[in-house]
């Protein structure tokens, strides 16, 4: 069974940074597509970046410029480096593996939280 394994969050003022890392393991965890969700508090989760293959990225709009996402196959990992962090980015951060045309696999959350 495949794990995804979220670390990294935390408090942090705004114009901080923060580096969430998610492990994945188990069977099939060599995903075509990982990323990074989010979930604010009253709102709908949203897409942050995605990350498929090695190279071929995609960010939501709202963090183009001050979100990074990168992936170290060698260690089945994931890496969301944030920097410029404002309070409106708080929020759980879900990270995500997906194979193509199949449903993808969670992890359980790590809780961002900027204070202004």
């Amino acid at each position: 069974q495949v794990q995804l394994v979220e670390s990294g969050g935390g408090l942090v003022q705004a114009g901080g940074s923060l580096r969430l890392s998610c492990v994945a393991s188990g069977i099939g965890f060599n995903f075509n597509t990982m990323g990074w969700y989010r979930q604010a508090p009253g709102k709908q989760r949203e897409l942050v970046a995605s990350i498929t293959g090695r190279t071929s990225t995609n960010y939501a709009g709202s963090v183009e410029g001050r979100f990074t996402i990168a992936r170290e196959n060698a260690r089945n990992t994931v890496y969301l480096e944030m920097n410029s962090l404002k309070p409106e980015d708080t929020a759980v951060y879900f990270c995500y593996g997906q194979h193509p045309f199949d449903t993808p696999i969670w992890g359980q959350g790590t809780q961002v939280t900027v204070s202004s």
